[in-house]
């Protein structure tokens, strides 16, 4: 295909793609699919070569949020039936974190339920940090707390937080449909002030809310322009008790098409497969790894995922290796926090909105597993 071979040579340049392509690329058909894997896959292999990047979430703190996220379990008045508590003890969270290391992860995600944190909560954070790096050498540390308030990036840079998380989860247009306690603004600041305090950045998307394929590639531009260094691609777990329980809206091969569009608009930096991949993947996981370079592994905030064993033989079955705690992850031109600077200005074709199909498939429904186990409970993490 034409659209495939200049979409390899844009991404081996880190070279934009327009619109239009990467809209065509969430238009391909099953039948092309391989060909898609296979090309997207050649730009991942370009800057990442065949190493996967394992990230570890501990959730610090779980449930009764105040927002009104429509996808989160978590959110204000959701009825799911998860795990529900208050901060974990620097100690405690520093055990979670070393069953993560133990399997091989290379960065601990520290994330914790609400708006944003109190300067409390940033010091409570600062000696989970401290007592993560005190006994794990050379694991880094991403935080994900929310919304910061003035100089919080700066105290979180100063205690080691090597990375700060926070999504920009769908485009700016539809983001009042699935929250109203905070706006799209609002996400796009906290990144922009991680990045000024000298952390990483770490913000991406989550695909499945009934968006369509123009969304999917507004906020991926979105994102290259903010120019992170990690995107996650998250993929919508329904939880029931949730107002998008019903959202049943992926199947397998779209899921890897999405995952193709984003890394041929972000070939350099570093793309993970999230949330909800075992949910939509299935079988097909071992294709991803193709496309991404980083996974998380074991359980979720809220819902359990793939065995980390299992995680790290279909690694080794697929023919790529964990990436170690002495290798740097991003390409040389990227290295710095910064550094990696987004070609300038995309194409502003504008291409009509596709709708993603309705619903079809109701007995996926038991693929949501809440987690019972891991941080917060006395049960070991699935790591």
């Amino acid at each position: 295909m034409d659209l495939l071979n200049t979409l390899v040579d844009k991404g081996l340049r880190r070279e934009l793609p327009t619109r239009e392509e990467a809209l065509a690329v969430l238009a391909t058909s099953d039948d092309e699919l391989l060909d898609v894997v296979a090309a997207a896959g050649k730009v991942r292999r370009q800057w990442f070569g065949r190493r996967v990047k394992l990230n570890y979430l501990v959730n610090l703190k779980s449930g009764l949020c105040p927002e009104d996220c429509s996808y989160c379990s978590q959110r204000l008045g959701s009825k799911a039936e998860i795990l529900k508590y208050t901060w974990l003890k620097p100690d405690d969270a520093s055990k979670a974190a070393a069953a993560g290391v133990a399997g091989g992860a290379k960065r601990v995600c520290l994330v914790a339920s609400g708006r944003g944190p109190t300067d409390k909560d940033v010091d409570r954070v600062s000696e989970t940090i401290s007592a993560i790096k005190e006994q794990n050498e050379g694991v880094e540390v991403c935080a994900c707390l929310g919304l910061l308030s003035d100089g919080q990036a700066g105290r979180l840079r100063a205690a080691g937080a090597d990375a700060y998380n926070h999504n920009l989860n769908t485009s700016e247009a539809t983001y009042g449909d699935i929250c109203t306690t905070h706006d799209f603004s609002d996400r796009v600041s906290t990144v922009q002030q991680a990045q000024a305090a000298g952390m990483s950045a770490c913000s991406g998307l989550i695909a499945g809310m009934g968006e369509s394929d123009a969304d999917l590639v507004d906020v991926v531009y979105a994102l290259r322009e903010l120019d992170p260094d990690s995107v996650p691609v998250n993929f919508l777990i329904p939880f029931e008790g949730t107002p998008l329980a019903k959202e049943w809206n992926l199947t397998p091969q779209r899921a890897l098409r999405i995952l193709a569009m984003v890394r041929f608009v972000c070939p350099d930096i570093e793309v993970r497969l999230a949330g909800g991949r075992e949910v939509h993947l299935r079988s097909m996981q071992p294709l991803a790894l193709h496309l991404v370079n980083s996974i998380f592994l074991g359980d979720y905030l809220t819902s359990e995922g793939q065995a980390g064993q299992d995680d790290l033989a279909m690694i080794e079955d697929a023919g790529f290796e964990v990436e170690g705690t002495d290798t740097t992850t991003l390409p040389e031109h990227r290295r710095q926090c910064g550094d990696g600077a987004a070609d300038e200005a995309a194409a502003d074709a504008e291409a009509p909105a596709t709708t993603v199909p309705a619903p079809s498939d109701e007995t996926r429904r038991d693929l949501v597993s809440v987690r019972r186990r891991g941080a917060g409970t006395d049960l070991p993490p699935n790591a």
